[in-house]
């Protein structure tokens, strides 16, 4: 059985993510659950700095991100997303992406290696994506539409490509890459491999640094090793850079993660220097 048809109990992921509206799988209720989603719910790999292994099982994903109010990351996030939106009777299909985020023009193409979803609602395709981090869409994106798209932060737009869509946002009055997503529905295994890519690798940036974003109404919070950033809806961006204490209040009282004991042995790696 795949792991999109194990039912998610949505009154505890609704009092997760602090949402008390109606359910019915229309357009305005996907907007307003994919807000609350990306507020609440942080984007962090703390386990794979950590040394430990991700488990996509639902069992596994619903106890962390939901009963212990853990954070997660794409797998995770999106594998989630994909259950709760099935529950509540939308068509919710998974993709797979790879990423250009941050990436030199020059280097090769990445592997895919982004779990991402196409949503259809009132027989519109929409791109919808919970687990991207810092640069995370607040909303559902068409895919019919070329034109630059709104959100409740920046601008994106989505062209096609020979094997998907190019995902683009509008930073600095400039357009940069986020991530090409094919039009193919993935498969688990599809999944599990560049999991345990992410996860194990030695070269996996997620082994190599502290990540962990948020994405409220007011502004994007990303802890980037000991570099906070908070770019406001305004287009203030607020930047420093913060010790071991500062970094564990951070994710306390900023990322709303219950902190364990165990961090305590990345936090001088990850503080020792500026990122």
């Amino acid at each position: 059985m795949p792991r999109s048809a194990v039912p998610v109990d949505l009154d505890q992921y609704f009092a997760r993510i602090g949402y008390g509206g109606p359910r019915s799988p229309d357009l305005a209720n996907l907007r307003a659950i994919i807000a609350h989603h990306v507020a609440t719910i942080p984007f962090e790999a703390i386990d794979v700095l950590l040394g430990h292994g991700i488990d996509l099982s639902p069992a596994t994903v619903d106890v962390k991100l939901i009963a212990r109010r853990r954070g997660g990351y794409c797998f995770e996030h999106n594998g989630l997303f994909q259950r709760v939106l099935l529950s509540l009777g939308y068509v919710a299909e998974p993709l797979i992406a790879r990423v250009l985020w941050m990436r030199e023009r020059t280097a090769p193409p990445p592997a895919w290696s982004h779990m991402a979803l196409r949503v259809v609602v009132d027989g519109v395709a929409y791109l919808v994506d919970v687990g991207f981090g810092s640069c995370v869409p607040t909303l559902p994106l068409r895919f019919d539409v070329a034109a630059p798209q709104p959100t409740t932060h920046e601008m994106f737009r989505l062209t096609a490509t020979p094997e998907g869509f190019l995902l683009k946002v509008l930073l600095a009055a400039k357009w940069s890459p986020v991530y090409e997503v094919s039009t193919r529905i993935c498969a688990d295994e599809e999944y599990d491999i560049a999991n345990a890519g992410a996860s194990t690798h030695p070269h996996s940036h997620f082994r190599q640094q502290l990540l962990v974003a948020l994405t409220t109404p007011e502004a994007r919070n990303v802890l980037l090793g000991n570099r906070l950033t908070i770019r406001h809806r305004n287009g203030q961006v607020d930047r420093r850079w913060l010790d071991a204490v500062a970094t564990e209040e951070a994710l306390i009282n900023l990322f709303g993660l219950p902190f364990q004991n165990e961090w305590r042995r990345i936090l001088p790696q990850v503080t020792s220097t500026p990122a």
